[in-house]
């Protein structure tokens, strides 16, 4: 590696849902010169690179993730203009764009599928999938779609299914057709060449299927608990052999413009998600590390154990991310409860590794709960109880009618304690979750053993307690996160005499410690420097 970082290595990246950060025009929609009004904010707190969910032109179907345009933006967020100040004021302050890349699939209405779907010798029919009826009439295999429901929609007008592993408004591109593939790939130079900084790429093990589509197995690990969505495991509809040629590329086109990043959207199991670095390191320069996430258990043994191997895993060179939040997924402090949630900022802050920042959680805020006439995420509609909109609501800035967010009808609920919980009241606490993110952002920036320093677990034998170094030359850094609700003392005058305590997640001390009898309280993290 390198004496110092790549910018992607060292930044800390805030993922940014357009429709709920902020609102310009008060048409209760968040836009892109609301993003720019809040760059301020987003430079005081200390992050270093943004991540946008998509902004293209769009029905809206999924909220921007069934792309009618790749190359411009829906007027609800505002004109290339927009965009391209947005971009401007981002890198005067030293910040870092990315943008969201949705290559798996279309808009039932992007100019692609409104001309394949005219006749099956249409030019762009082999742009997306599709297959004659079963012999029943019914779909061409049992694939599920993941928002509930057949993946197959019958279209009348040519008498194939086509296929559609999401919303049937989002017919999945054939990426085994090298148009497509070079039309993509034309989509990422136009805003490489306009100056963003990298892609996040959605759903990016799902782009190859299986050429014969066969059935999918059912799922021996599925209960009636999980999505029903969920109950065929994904051997034939996800993660080919083939796709990895297809990141390949990818990444071939990014490198055509220098210092950008190449980030994946891939949920699998941590042996399987490495792989998506590429054999060297040629695909993905970070494949999305969701295992902590989707972690059942907050226990320190399973925290512990999840790290461990994740460390064991990555390949020689390979650079590590972690994630506690997005926007598929409930809140971090919904998940675990508000005391947890700051040790999970402590943990997500100070691991080896990019973190990713999920817009709201420096504020600890928490899922909303929809009324029912109010859920408008597809995946809520097609299989209600299990929407994405409670994660997706309004930024919380003051309490104001509105949270600071818009001074219209906000598209979601703004959450009850948006009164409470908000950004004007935090800022001037010293002790509040956002002060305790800022703090750790503020000693990422000044340690290099935060931010590119070595791991190591060690050196506590206790089951509320995991522990581990972060060490760059003669800077020794030790975290220690006590995941119980039972107080914790230790002895740990074998790494030295005193420690220098850095920062609390309680946010209520600092300064020496005796290193033979450090206390931790309930749910407490400490960051210290050893000292011998």
């Amino acid at each position: 590696m390198k004496s110092q970082p790549l910018w992607w290595q060292s930044n800390t990246i805030y993922q940014i849902y357009p429709r709920s950060f902020q609102d310009s025009n008060d048409d209760g929609i968040g836009d892109l010169p609301g993003i720019t009004q809040r760059l301020d904010y987003l430079q005081w707190l200390g992050i270093d690179a943004i991540w946008l969910s998509p902004i293209y032109p769009s029905p809206m179907a999924d909220f921007g993730y069934d792309v009618a345009d790749y190359a411009n933006i829906d007027p609800i967020f505002g004109t290339l203009a927009d965009f391209d100040l947005l971009l401007q004021e981002t890198h005067a302050r030293g910040m870092r764009l990315i943008l969201d890349l949705v290559p798996n699939h279309t808009s039932d209405e992007h100019p692609w599928f409104v001309q394949a779907r005219t006749a099956r010798e249409n030019a762009y029919r082999d742009w997306y999938i599709w297959r004659d009826a079963a012999p029943d009439g019914g779909p061409p295999n049992n694939w599920l779609s993941y928002f509930g429901g057949p993946a197959w929609t019958f279209d009348p007008a040519t008498g194939q299914y086509y296929l559609h592993l999401f919303d049937p408004k989002q017919p999945d591109l054939n990426w085994r057709n090298p148009a497509v593939r070079q039309a993509i790939h034309d989509v990422m130079r136009f805003w490489l060449a306009r100056g963003v900084d990298g892609f996040r790429i959605d759903v990016i093990w799902m782009l190859i299927k299986h050429p014969d589509l066969p059935d999918n197995p059912p799922d021996p690990a599925w209960t009636p608990a999980e999505k029903p969505q969920n109950r065929l495991a994904h051997v034939y509809d996800q993660q080919q052999p083939e796709v990895h040629n297809v990141i390949r590329e990818l990444r071939t086109v990014a490198d055509e413009f220098p210092d950008r990043v190449l980030i994946g959207e891939i949920y699998l199991p941590i042996e399987e998600l490495v792989t998506y670095y590429g054999a060297q390191l040629d695909e993905v320069h970070l494949p999305y590390n969701f295992n902590l996430l989707k972690l059942k258990e907050w226990s320190a043994p399973a925290v512990r154990d999840l790290v461990e191997r994740y460390e064991r895993a990555l390949p020689a060179g390979a650079w590590p991310n972690w994630v506690l939040g997005n926007h598929d997924q409930p809140r971090l402090a919904t998940r675990v409860g508000q005391p947890l949630a700051r040790l999970g900022q402590m943990l997500l802050l100070t691991l080896r590794g990019t973190p990713t920042l999920y817009y709201g959680d420096e504020l600890a805020m928490e899922d909303v709960a929809i009324p029912a006439e109010r859920v408008v995420d597809p995946q809520g509609i097609r299989a209600p109880g299990w929407g994405r909109d409670p994660e997706r609501t309004p930024m919380q800035w003051d309490d104001t009618a509105g949270a600071g967010f818009t001074t219209g009808t906000p598209w979601l609920p703004l959450a009850p304690d948006s009164t409470r919980r908000n950004v004007a009241l935090q800022r001037e606490g010293s002790r509040t979750p956002l002060a305790l993110v800022r703090r750790l952002l503020e000693l990422r920036r000044s340690h290099a053993a935060l931010t590119f320093g070595t791991y190591q677990t060690g050196p506590v034998d206790h089951a509320q307690i995991f522990a581990y170094w972060r060490n760059h030359g003669e800077e020794r850094m030790l975290v220690l996160l006590n995941f119980g609700q039972e107080a914790v003392q230790l002895d740990l005058s074998a790494h030295g005499a005193q420690g220098h305590l850095l920062v609390s997640t309680l946010m209520d001390r600092a300064g020496t410690l005796d290193l033979a009898t450090v206390s931790l309280r309930p749910y407490e993290g400490l960051l210290m420097v050893c000292l011998t």
